[in-house]
C-alpha cells in the first residue's frame, strides 16, 4: 500500500474509461512508469499552454484550429487534474487541533500602502 494506506490513482484508464489504481509502497516498477507518464503529461500540458498563448496572440487563426486547440487543452487539463488528484490523495493526512483564531472568508494579509487590488492589466 502507499504511505497513506490508499490506492494510487494511475494516469491512465481502462479501455472503457474506468480509473486504474495501484496498491503498493510507491517504489515498484509500475509506480515508476506512472511517475514518468505523469511527468510527460504535465510537460505536454505546459508545451500546449505555451502554444495556445502564441496562437491566441494571432487574430487570424481559423476557428477550426482554435477548436482543435480547445480540445487538446481539455485533454491536457484532464490529465493535470488527474495527476493532482492522484498526488493529493497520497499526501499524509495531518490532524490539526481546533484553531482558536480561524481564518474567515475575506481575511487576508495586512497590506501596506495602497489597499486597491492590482488591475488585471498589471
Amino acid at each position: 500500500m502507499t504511505a497513506s494506506g490508499a490506492l494510487r490513482l494511475l494516469p491512465w484508464t481502462t479501455a472503457d474509461g474506468k480509473p486504474c489504481f495501484l496498491a503498493g509502497d510507491g517504489t515498484g516498477y509500475l509506480s515508476r512508469v506512472a511517475d514518468n507518464i505523469e511527468a510527460v503529461q504535465l510537460d505536454m500540458g505546459s508545451d500546449l499552454l505555451a502554444h495556445a498563448t502564441h496562437m491566441l496572440d494571432n487574430l487570424k487563426v481559423p476557428n477550426g484550429e482554435l477548436r482543435f486547440l480547445a480540445c487538446r487543452l481539455v485533454e491536457a487539463l484532464t490529465d493535470a487534474l488527474r495527476v493532482a488528484e492522484s498526488r493529493g490523495a497520497r499526501l499524509p493526512v495531518v490532524e490539526h487541533p481546533e484553531d482558536p483564531d480561524p481564518i474567515e472568508p475575506g481575511d487576508g494579509p495586512d497590506q501596506v500602502g495602497d489597499s486597491e487590488p492590482p488591475s488585471p492589466a498589471a
